[in-house]
């Protein structure tokens, strides 16, 4: 039976859950892990594709089966989706976990990934829509939080090392 992840990473889009995420699983000597690229393995297509194809409410179930096979399967890092804390199972799931939350502020979130079109939610005034997600889902994030690391003007190590530290786990590297 699964003791569970090491370290469960959740956050906006854009806030460096994977990049920060393979970095700690490397520090840490352990895999890693994201249930968005779970779901696109899994359905062999781009998640925009499945909001666009088949609706939200599809893929948030996908998104739901995909994070509880990966509470309950995966010991490594584990970084979930950005909206995957809109469940009231999953969030569930993650108490008494290792949750780190990567926050970030919209200025941080233009300048990584330019709140593209390729984000489904963000298709129109992507700023005005980050904010306004970011505002339905801040609470949710810092709820299901054992801390909560900023990564505004950090390089990935540096947020990396702030994970590692906020949640006394041990370094490698």
């Amino acid at each position: 039976m699964s003791a569970g992840p090491l370290v469960v990473l959740v956050g906006p889009m854009g806030s460096g859950k994977s990049t920060v995420g393979a970095l700690l699983a490397e520090r840490l000597g352990a895999p890693y892990r994201d249930t968005d690229a779970d779901i696109v393995a899994a359905e062999g297509r781009e998640i925009s594709d499945i909001f666009v194809e088949d609706g939200e409410e599809h893929f948030r179930a996908l998104e739901r089966a995909a994070v509880a096979a990966a509470l309950a399967g995966h010991e490594g890092v584990l970084a979930l989706g950005g909206g995957a804390i809109l469940d009231d199972g999953t969030r569930s799931l993650l108490a008494g976990l290792p949750v780190a939350y990567l926050s970030m502020d919209v200025d941080e979130a233009v300048r990584r990934v330019g709140l593209n079109a390729a984000r489904p939610l963000l298709a129109v005034n992507p700023r005005r829509q980050w904010r306004e997600l970011m505002e339905a889902r801040r609470h949710l994030y810092t709820e299901v939080a054992r801390a909560v690391v900023t990564t505004d003007d950090r390089t990935p190590e540096e947020v990396a090392d702030a994970v590692l530290d906020a949640l006394d786990l041990k370094k490698d590297a």
